[in-house]
């Protein structure tokens, strides 16, 4: 992998690319989906709803993050640091010159300093506990920042140490992580633990979600990796079309919307079990009253994503009602409250990725 060397030139290119492949890959499908491609592109109007929930929560967001670049909650480490990153360049301010360039950098920094130079791990979280989670999520948020956000003076400007890693290299390493650990693992997954055995389809949904995104942004991810998950997300889809936890038994709403989300990014819509996890989710989603759950964040986080590549208009008619739910949630400062997703900053983040996606301004969030 010798992506470290790309300009800043080609940095840029490599996310015009990202764009492109992403929106080929889930444009794939069936006709009447893509009817709607003149109506959901980049630049439509967002409803003045959504730019006012999202620049609230953003305010919020820039307001509470720590100089070190991390945001303290009871849920916190480079995975949550990441999210909130991603609200900010999901915004579609300049992420070099716009009213967030300090905090979308103290950030980078902040997730690229917690890697191990040896493995690749991001390490940290509560009380000092690392995971998969974290990983992944740093992993998709330095995939959406490398191409837009210069790191040239990243290090060496106010707040840096003088010395670091470059997005591009932080990502290779990164990389390189999830693939030894798949490697290790049975099932061609992921767990909390890198050198764990067993697997489940929610981090191995985070984990996956990094790859991806890697890989959309020019990062050599090798096929085999990509191809064992997915065939580890098919195991995991039962006859319904829900895909389980750890067992292709049962499954929620949040594992099912990963599930559907990660063959669409993956350029698998041909499977029958994405089908059959998009007609559940579809029938799932439009009969909901509540956009509610036991993690009403991360539930509402991939279901909006999974919808939107999944179906417009079951994703157009989800939303009104999420907009409808979000007016009376949000709380005086911007965040919304706690839903089972760890403290008010990883609620806010969870919940205004899932409004994100009106904008898509960030690559992974492009048909």
């Amino acid at each position: 992998m010798t992506m470290t060397s790309m300009t800043s030139m080609n940095r840029t290119k490599a996310l015009q690319m990202t764009g492109l492949a992403v929106a080929l890959a889930a444009w794939l499908g069936p006709t009447p989906a893509a009817a709607q491609l003149p109506v959901i592109r980049s630049g439509d109007p967002v409803p003045r709803d959504v730019r006012e929930l999202y620049d609230s929560g953003c305010r919020y967001l820039a307001r509470t993050q720590d100089p070190s670049g991390i945001w303290k909650d009871s849920q916190q480490g480079p995975g949550v640091t990441g999210m909130a990153m991603m609200v900010l360049l999901a915004s579609g301010e300049d992420p070099n010159y716009g009213p967030y360039k300090t905090q979308i950098r103290r950030a980078v920094r902040s997730i690229i300093a917690t890697q191990d130079a040896g493995s690749g791990y991001y390490v940290g979280g509560q009380q000092g506990q690392s995971s998969m989670y974290h990983h992944g999520f740093a992993m998709l948020s330095l995939a959406e920042a490398y191409g837009v956000v210069d790191d040239r003076t990243l290090w060496s400007e106010e707040g840096g140490t003088g010395k670091g890693r470059a997005i591009g290299q932080s990502l290779e390493l990164a990389v390189k992580l999830a693939v030894v650990s798949a490697k290790k693992n049975s099932a061609g997954a992921w767990r909390y633990s890198p050198d764990a055995n067993d697997a489940d389809t929610s981090v191995s949904g985070a984990v996956m979600m990094g790859l991806l995104g890697a890989r959309n942004a020019g990062i050599e991810v090798p096929d085999e990796t990509i191809d064992k998950a997915i065939k580890y997300f098919t195991a995991m889809t039962g006859p319904t079309g829900q895909v389980g936890y750890a067992s292709p038994n049962g499954g929620t709403d949040a594992t099912t919307s990963i599930g559907t989300l990660v063959f669409a990014i993956a350029r698998r819509k041909d499977l029958p079990q994405f089908k059959k996890a998009v007609e559940y989710l579809k029938q799932k989603s439009l009969a909901d009253q509540q956009q509610g759950g036991p993690y009403v964040g991360y539930t509402r986080y991939y279901r909006a994503q999974a919808l939107l590549q999944a179906d417009v208009d079951a994703w157009k008619q989800w939303n009104g009602r999420l907009l409808q739910e979000l007016k009376v949630q949000r709380q005086p400062d911007g965040s919304f409250p706690p839903g089972g997703d760890g403290g008010p900053v990883a609620s806010t983040c969870l919940t205004l990725l899932s409004l994100a996606v009106n904008y898509r301004f960030l690559p992974i969030y492009e048909r």
